[in-house]
Order: structure tokens, then C-alpha cells, then sequence
């Protein structure tokens, strides 16, 4: 009966140092997927597939197509053009009964360059 929690408990833990790493990858590929928007000849719309494509060399080609991001320019308080990549989805679970059940959303943003 101990040997139930303690499996349970080191699944626990590994989807969670699962979820952590999961979330950490996406949060920098889309940081680097505006960056790569905010170029100042590349389109802004492209920071998206950048930020899938990162994810999918990072993770696993799974995890990318789980995702759904979108990138576009806004304007910040001072006037600055931004590009911000948002990114939404799941994280795999361990336990492949259970499906995608944690829930992750990011956001990556960079200054436009000047053309």
C-alpha cells in the first residue's frame, strides 16, 4: 500500500517538473519567435510559425501542434510598436489516459525595428 503512494507521489513530481520544463521552452521560444517578428524585414505575422517551430526542435513535434499561437503588432503606453506572440494550449500528461490536462498560456513580446 506505501508502494502505491510512493509511485503516485514520483509521478506527481514528474509532471509537474514535466509541466515546468514544458512551460519554460514555450515561454522563451515565443520570446525569440517575436524577437525574430520585430526584424525589421520580416513580417510580424511570421513570430508564430518561428515560436512552433522552435517548440517543436525543443520538445517534441506533439507538444508544437498542441499549441496554438498568433502574433501581431500593438502599441505600447509610450508609442512603441510591439510584437507579441501569444501561445496557447496543454501540456502532455504522463499518463496518456488522462490527456492534455494542464492548461498553458504565454506571451513573448520584442520592439518592432525600424524599416
Amino acid at each position: 500500500m506505501v508502494s502505491l503512494l510512493i509511485v503516485a507521489l514520483l509521478l506527481a513530481v514528474l509532471q509537474v517538473a514535466v509541466y515546468v520544463h514544458v512551460r519554460n521552452v514555450v515561454t522563451a521560444s515565443a520570446q525569440e519567435g517575436a524577437r525574430y517578428a520585430a526584424s525589421a524585414d520580416v513580417d510580424s505575422a511570421l513570430g508564430a510559425a518561428r515560436t512552433v517551430e522552435i517548440v517543436a526542435g525543443a520538445t517534441s513535434v506533439r507538444t508544437a501542434q498542441g499549441l496554438a499561437c498568433t502574433s501581431g503588432e500593438e502599441a505600447d503606453p509610450g508609442g512603441a510598436t510591439l510584437v507579441v506572440v501569444r501561445c496557447s494550449g496543454s501540456v502532455p500528461s504522463l499518463l496518456a489516459a488522462l490527456g492534455n490536462v494542464l492548461p498553458l498560456e504565454v506571451t513573448g513580446r520584442s520592439m518592432k525595428e525600424a524599416a
